[in-house]
């Protein structure tokens, strides 16, 4: 009743909030379906699976391609929206089509390229990424990382439409539909996994990455915005977006960067720490893609618009709201995982190939990993307001931060705490990240609107 009561106080007279917030629960509650679905994948995978070789390998193989949708469909994304809002209000429908063919040409290109970079060069950089495993193991991963590439290029199609559909305040179908890659994946592994062993995981995985991309292109294109890949020239927002998209990129680069070296230094632990780690961190996921996940995509079609229109108090008003509502909804839930982080181990894996022994080493990987969901969350929604303002220069300053801390980190806590190390490291540098984007956001406000900072 006291958090209704404080979130009512903070949307008092914000039509802007009121209609992000309505946003950020339409994503949150399908966001909560679709991670049921994930949920009831990783059990479904776990009982088959375990923590197995072959899991570990195509973890490893996963890595990479998950790596290069983000790097550079995600770091499209965040370039792109801002200049396509603006577009689409001060020059039209037409011209914002052009741009975003232009655009999505361009990030088709890099995937299939970085996807091919990334097939000539597997047998050199595997070894480096799973030092450890043994040559049987090590063969395995590679091969199902060549299976796997495909879904490079199909996600990222699909979350370029998926962002470009967020721009009409489309939100939820958009949302809701991954849980296809999920459902198919259960059905992949309970159907064919005595079959086919682990490559039961790649091909439902890429049947589920195809109908998740031909559902939001059909949404898409029913929201007048066709999926067409053509290069209109290098516009004036065109050479904005670059402009934009090349920090994110390198900054994504370093950031995630950071997932390489856990899962490295995790493979230099006893076997199973791979697993560990990310079997834990995807209950930590579910908190964040619930919460941060659904704050910041709400939040970044209307911090467009109030920058587009030079509206600073609103900006100022809107950073403050919602910091302060992540904080409140995030820190409660961070301390709620932690506290029942066993209990949940225990009955989401502990059965089939999963024992008792690796409950316990979850429980601890988990209970480190959730001390970052109120940083992380509340972080995002200073992110995203630096991104719409176009300072993508400071998120590569940030990227690069958060890489040396975690390498550092790592080496540290995982003598002491074994793989849990590693996910505390994970924690304490998402700290500094709030810290590093609060500052900037700040500073940003003020040098925009001195007059209104000082009063």
């Amino acid at each position: 009743m006291q958090l209704t009561l404080q979130v009512a106080r903070l949307f008092k007279g914000s039509t802007v909030n009121r209609r992000i917030f309505r946003a950020a629960a339409s994503v949150g509650a399908v966001g909560v379906l679709v991670k049921l679905a994930a949920t009831f994948k990783e059990i479904a995978v776990a009982g088959v699976y375990g923590r197995s070789d072959a899991m570990d390998a195509f973890l490893a193989a996963a890595l990479i391609p998950g790596l290069l949708i983000n790097l550079i469909s995600e770091s499209m994304n965040q370039a792109l929206v801002p200049t396509l809002i603006r577009v689409r209000e001060q020059q039209g429908h037409d011209r914002a089509q052009q741009l975003l063919s232009s655009s999505m040409l361009w990030m088709c290109l890099l995937l299939t390229a970085a996807s091919t970079a990334m097939a000539l060069s597997a047998r050199a950089f595997f070894p480096l990424i799973a030092s450890h495993f043994p040559s049987a193991k090590l063969d395995l991963s590679i091969r199902l990382f060549y299976a796997l590439l495909p879904v490079v290029l199909i996600t990222g199609i699909a979350t370029n439409c998926t962002a470009v559909l967020n721009t009409f305040e489309r939100f939820a179908l958009p949302a809701l539909a991954p849980v296809l890659i999920s459902l198919s994946i259960i059905l992949g592994v309970l159907l064919l996994g005595g079959r086919f062993g682990i490559w039961a995981m790649v091909y439902s995985t890429l049947a589920g990455s195809l109908l998740h991309v031909a559902v939001v292109a059909a949404m898409l294109d029913s929201h007048g915005y066709r999926f067409r890949l053509r290069w209109y020239g290098m516009t004036e927002a065109a050479r904005e977006v670059a402009h934009q998209y090349g920090p994110v990129l390198l900054s994504g680069l370093v950031a995630s960067g950071g997932l390489l070296v856990d899962q490295s230094m995790a493979a230099m632990l006893p076997a199973g720490s791979v697993s560990a780690l990310v079997y834990a961190n995807r209950f930590v996921s579910v908190v964040l893609t619930l919460l941060a996940g659904a704050f910041s995509t709400a939040v970044v079609p209307y911090f467009s618009r109030m920058i587009a229109h030079q509206d600073w108090a609103g900006c100022r008003h809107t950073v403050r709201t919602w910091v302060r509502l992540t904080a409140l909804i995030s820190a409660p839930a961070a301390l709620l995982l932690m506290v029942g982080a066993h209990l949940l181990i225990r009955i989401a894996f502990q059965h089939g190939a999963f024992g008792p022994s690796d409950t316990v080493v979850v429980t601890q990987v988990l209970i480190m990993y959730a001390i970052q969901i109120p940083f992380f969350v509340c972080s995002r929604v200073f992110y995203r307001f630096i991104v719409a303002m176009r300072r993508t220069d400071l998120i590569l300053y940030c990227g690069t931060l958060n890489l040396a801390l975690d390498v550092i980190l790592n080496l540290l806590l995982m003598r002491w705490f074994g793989v849990a190390g590693i996910a505390l490291a994970t924690s304490l540098w998402t700290v500094g990240t709030f810290l590093f984007l609060w500052y900037w956001t700040r500073k940003l406000l003020a040098e925009a609107s001195p007059h209104e900072a000082a009063a």
